[in-house]
């Protein structure tokens, strides 16, 4: 497996149905916020893409065992929706339960689902699978990685911001369909859209188990 700790891959899903996912998703208005929709797990169209053997099959590549899908998020950018992201690391995960751990935390709820700060074990479990419902291009605000910054574990703002300093990055151009594989603890940022394209990419995440260790589960969400 490749440790630069991402992957692209073009036309694993077709127009055609990212098309009809985007119709599916315009309705849910209730779940939106500026940047897309939260916690999409439970719509049908989603559960259904996120069960397809095509990105089972990039996911079990990345975790080695039967990967189950836990969480889907619609990240929407347009010039009329436009936003960006800083260099950042993914390590909020969604549990059931609140558990008393100093690895675990700070704590907080987001549209009614529970949220603590992972450790690296727990994060070294997880693949996200970035599903481009339409082309990522270099004026549409794609997501720009640092490779193998995964390598360093959990680290702190500082040490991210001194991270994206000192090392290139590498902007991720997909084709509509197109998946881009990424380990959470990534650093990756997004810039403000300066074109007209809109850009739609629905994040699914995998792990190799919802149960992470005693008394420690993710929430499907």
């Amino acid at each position: 497996m490749n440790d630069s700790g991402f992957d692209i891959r073009e036309k694993v899903i077709s127009s055609g149905v990212c098309e009809a996912l985007i119709g599916d998703l315009s309705s849910e208005r209730d779940l939106r916020s500026r940047a897309g929709a939260r916690h999409l797990m439970g719509h049908p169209a989603v559960a259904r893409l996120a069960e397809r053997d095509e990105l089972l099959e990039i996911a079990h590549r990345w975790l080695g065992a039967r990967p189950i899908p836990y969480r889907a998020t619609l990240f929407e950018k347009s010039p009329r929706q436009n936003w960006l992201a800083v260099w950042h690391q993914d390590t909020a995960l969604p549990l059931a339960s609140r558990i008393e751990s100093s690895e675990w935390g700070p704590w907080s709820t987001k549209k009614g689902v529970l949220y603590a700060h992972a450790p690296t074990w727990a994060l070294s479990r997880i693949v996200a699978l970035r599903i481009h419902l339409n082309a990522s291009t270099s004026e549409n605000g794609p997501l720009r990685v640092i490779p193998g910054s995964h390598r360093g574990g959990v680290l702190s703002d500082e040490e991210v911001s001194k991270t994206a300093r000192e090392r290139p990055f590498v902007e991720c151009v997909v084709g509509q369909g197109g998946v881009l594989a990424l380990r959470p603890l990534l650093i990756h940022a997004s810039s403000k859209a300066s074109g007209p394209p809109p850009r739609r990419v629905l994040h699914l995440e995998y792990a190799d188990s919802l149960t992470l260790a005693p008394g420690i589960r993710l929430v499907v969400a």
